[in-house]
């Protein structure tokens, strides 16, 4: 199977072969057990035939056509496709960050943005779903969904979801748990949710979205996205802050607010890190100065082996 690769956009900057190249024997499963098999895993060879119908869906771009409801179509001139029970092909939803804080690059590299790591990701996981004949699809969110492609295994949906993913992001703050909580509401079918942002938000509400999603019984990744400065604050020199999300500006002595950064920063990930270990979802805190190449494919394997 191929995947088609978008013309306008340059998707080499986003798709690393080397990360595609150590991810893509990787399983990339739900982890959920229901009546003995795990969520995901393809119950029948005969994918697309199936002998119980579920439930209808809106028709997505790159859907095959076959599976549209033309009945519905006469009645309501809008296009629907049929679901079956035996359509058991694992659903990756890409929930990614894309408010103003996902702009920041650090010293390191001024040219690679948290964003663009998120990409990245993105690109990745849904190639990879793809390639395997699993559905990927797209949420763009700040403070409320700004994009949502639903899942969909055709080659010519990974080329959408780039294209979507390649705006820059926009001005407004996050609103995380919010809107884990909607599309919990609006993505009914068992997914695998993969919520790739920095987490810069309030730990409570995302925690909430998180338990929202448990609750309808998703599998669920949460991919924190951060710049080496923000782990490490290695300002030395007396310095200005701009908030991303706030017009606030503040000049500091470095040296006097690391520690006391660092200890915020701190409660604030394990407080996320101990709720998603209660919940079973996954928590990944990904370093945007380390390769993708070797951040992910450990993580995967990991959760891989886990699963079987």
């Amino acid at each position: 199977m191929s995947v088609e690769v978008p013309q306008k956009t340059d998707y080499k900057k986003y798709l690393d072969p080397r990360t595609l190249a150590k991810i893509a024997a990787l399983d990339v499963r739900a982890r959920l057990i229901v009546e003995g098999f795990i969520t995901g895993m393809h119950r029948s060879p005969y994918k697309g035939f199936s002998i119980e119908f579920a439930q209808h869906r809106p028709y997505t771009s790159g859907d095959d056509i076959k599976y549209v409801d033309w009945k519905v179509f006469g009645r309501t001139d809008r296009h629907y496709i049929k679901q079956y029970e035996e359509e058991t092909n694992l659903q990756v939803m890409l929930v990614v960050d894309a408010s103003h804080s996902m702009n920041y690059a650090g010293q390191s590299n001024p040219q690679w943005r948290k964003f663009d790591h998120a990409i990245s990701i993105a690109a990745s996981m849904a190639y990879v779903a793809i390639h395997q004949q699993d559905g990927a699809g797209l949420a763009i969110f700040d403070q409320k969904i700004r994009k949502l492609l639903r899942p969909s295994n055709s080659p010519r949906h990974w080329r959408t979801i780039i294209e979507e993913l390649s705006g820059s992001p926009g001005g407004a703050k996050t609103g995380t748990g919010q809107v884990l909580e909607e599309i919990a509401e609006e993505i009914r079918h068992r997914s695998l949710f993969i919520v790739i942002g920095d987490m810069f938000d309030d730990a409570a509400g995302i925690i909430k979205g998180i338990r929202h999603l448990r609750y309808r019984r998703h599998d669920v990744i949460i991919m924190q996205v951060l710049d080496h400065d923000e782990l490490e604050f290695p300002f030395r020199n007396t310095t200005m802050f701009k908030g991303m999300e706030d017009p606030a500006e503040v000049v500091v002595e470095p040296q006097a607010l690391r520690e006391a950064y660092l200890e915020e920063f701190q409660k604030h990930t394990e407080k996320l890190r101990a709720a998603c270990h209660k919940l079973q979802v996954d928590f990944l805190q990904i370093d945007t100065s380390v390769p993708l190449d070797v951040s992910l494919p450990g993580f995967l394997a990991n959760r891989a082996a886990r699963i079987h």
